[in-house]
């Protein structure tokens, strides 16, 4: 082609052409400025959308502190688990992952769908607590965006035994009932956490450092006797089971540093297993269930009265005809009888003496006398629930209410509040505080009575276990024991039920230096039998002498077999 014919060279006008560049000058400089912006500038906010895609801090569970009894045995353990949790917006899973996942996870695949669409972005759990081996076989699956962190969950090797003293943990490793939630702070440690790197399948590529180091719970050594607690609980629970009972609870104390040996509750749960727990079986009837004593409160009218000198043990208290009217009210003895010492007013029970005996005093320091043995108040063991019980202003009591007060209706209390009032009993008049975790050491005391007036209250609460008394089953082989039944009808609204008692049984062994304090409480006996002395007592008998022996206390009485007495040898008490 000639020249002539070659298409001509198009110009730009000069205008436009300063225009193009321009206008190339300016984006080149915006992304100067940009560039800057972000790399000077913005530079925080960068660092921190890149660690938000790579960069976690992993949290370092500390270990929770070990329950143990006095011996050193485990009473709750943590065992390492792992739990699985998703970042939603970055799963990724085939149709066969999904299932797989949901099959290990122990879910239905549309449980797990829905929880990933009804979670977050950022974060759900899928399961908690699940085995090592679980876990495992999980992460083999290479699921982007599913993750796993360390945990621990709560073991205890005491089961249904220990299951009211010790409680249990949440699925957080939180302390919800027991010891385990009132000493939660020192037992739960302190968690870390580690800044790390990981990769796009959640794997730590980088640990970058520590932010702050796990400091692991401390352990708890309790006070109780794992051996005497599963007495307790084995003796209770034939008993309950026996007399087809709504429950029982049994308390054993130390008399000399006041610490709780045992307490055992029925009915009862297995905190390893808890899918079908009721509040009936969580309810630790030692601590939180009030009733009336009945008659294991005569003691304390009785002691009154001594220690104020207005009667001795063989102050003589006329009873017949079995009856007192007062006002148009009117108490009964179960056996009528006639002139009776006060000794003998412990020993057959009578609600007629010792119903004279509280309206010989007044009224104000028979309510003095009853809040400083503790009733009234929580026992202060630290363990949640604790109940305080109802003691009346003494200037409301009515002469009725006075004297029924005398033989422990009108009046409630907690099983563990009337065992710790017993000690004054044991321990020549002191009211010991008492104690949930060892301690060793001798109780100092509070001074309720002096030793003398104790003295002559233990040997006659001896005659009460004695033929004639109404607890003869509560003796046992090789030593002397002490102590009181109680029978007593029970409230529902308002009004005391006809055939519903409250059977119980107090008492220490040995008699001549008393090392145990031992209380049962059975409810609602419905086999036939009720009264303390055939329900209650027999239980404290079984309890007493195991727990003697794995004490290794000297004995006080003969080695010789105790002849159990039948129904109608056993002296009935009044209710």
């Amino acid at each position: 082609m000639s020249y002539a014919a070659a298409p001509a060279v198009v110009r730009l006008p000069i205008g436009r052409a300063r225009f193009v560049l321009f206008v190339f000058v300016a984006a080149f400089l915006v992304l100067i400025g940009r560039s800057v912006w972000l790399q000077a500038v913005k530079t925080g906010f960068l660092q921190e959308r890149g660690e938000a895609r790579y960069s976690r801090v992993l949290e370092l569970p500390a270990t929770r502190g070990r329950v143990l009894d006095r011996r050193g045995e485990a009473l709750a353990i943590s065992t390492p688990v792992k739990s699985i949790w998703a970042i939603p917006e970055d799963l990724r899973t085939s149709a066969a992952q999904s299932q797989q996942l949901a099959k290990l996870l122990g879910m239905a695949p549309r449980e797990l769908e829905r929880r990933l669409a009804e979670a977050s972005r950022d974060f759900v759990y899928l399961k908690r607590q699940i085995p090592p081996e679980t876990a495992e076989r999980i992460a083999e699956l290479g699921i982007p965006g599913l993750y796993q962190q360390r945990e621990f969950r709560r073991y205890y090797p005491g089961g249904e035994t220990m299951a009211h003293v010790v409680g249990f943990t949440g699925v957080d490793d939180k302390g919800q009932e027991g010891i385990e939630l009132a000493f939660q702070s020192s037992l739960a440690g302190v968690s870390g956490s580690r800044r790390v790197i990981k990769d796009r399948l959640g794997h730590v590529v980088e640990d970058i450092e520590a932010i702050r180091a796990a400091q692991d719970g401390k352990d708890l050594r309790l006070s109780l006797d794992s051996k005497i607690q599963s007495l307790a609980y084995g003796a209770l629970k034939s008993a309950v089971e026996a007399h087809k009972a709504k429950g029982g609870a049994v308390v054993v104390l130390d008399a000399r540093t006041g610490e709780v040996l045992a307490l055992a509750n029925t009915p009862s749960y297995n905190p390893n297993n808890r899918a079908r727990l009721t509040g009936a079986q969580l309810r630790n009837r030692v601590i939180t269930d009030l009733f009336e004593p009945g008659s294991t409160l005569k003691p304390f009218t009785v002691s009154l009265a001594l220690e104020s000198g207005r009667v001795t043990p063989d102050t003589v208290i006329q009873t017949a005809p079995g009856r007192l009217t007062i006002g148009n009210r009117t108490i009964h003895d179960a056996h009528p009888g006639g002139a009776m010492t006060v000794a003998q007013v412990i020993q057959k029970s009578s609600n007629v003496g010792s119903a004279k005996i509280a309206l010989a005093m007044p009224r104000e320091e028979m309510h003095e006398l009853f809040r400083r043995v503790g009733f009234g108040a929580p026992p202060q063991l630290g363990f949640p629930g604790e109940a305080a019980g109802r003691v009346r202003d003494a200037k409301t009591w009515r002469p009725i209410e006075q004297a029924t007060m005398a033989y422990g209706h009108g009046i409630s209390v907690s099983l563990v509040q009337l065992a710790r009032a017993y000690t004054v009993f044991a321990r020549d008049g002191e009211l010991v505080p008492l104690s949930l975790v060892r301690t060793d050491m001798p109780a100092v005391g509070r001074p309720v009575f002096g030793a003398a007036t104790a003295r002559a209250m233990r040997a006659m609460l001896e005659t009460a276990t004695q033929p004639g008394g109404t607890a003869p089953r509560a003796r046992i082989m090789g030593w002397r024991v002490a102590g009181k039944t109680g029978t007593a009808h029970k409230l529902e609204n308002g009004s005391y039920a006809a055939k519903k008692y409250v059977s119980s049984f107090v008492g220490f062994a040995p008699a001549s230096a008393p090392r145990l304090v031992l209380a049962v409480m059975i409810d609602e006996p419905s086999a036939g039998q009720y009264y303390g002395g055939a329900v209650a007592a027999p239980v404290f008998a079984q309890v007493m002498q195991g727990a003697l022996r794995l004490l290794d206390v000297p004995h006080d009485a003969p080695l010789t077999p105790i002849e159990i007495p039948g129904e109608g040898e056993i002296a009935e008490e009044s209710t």
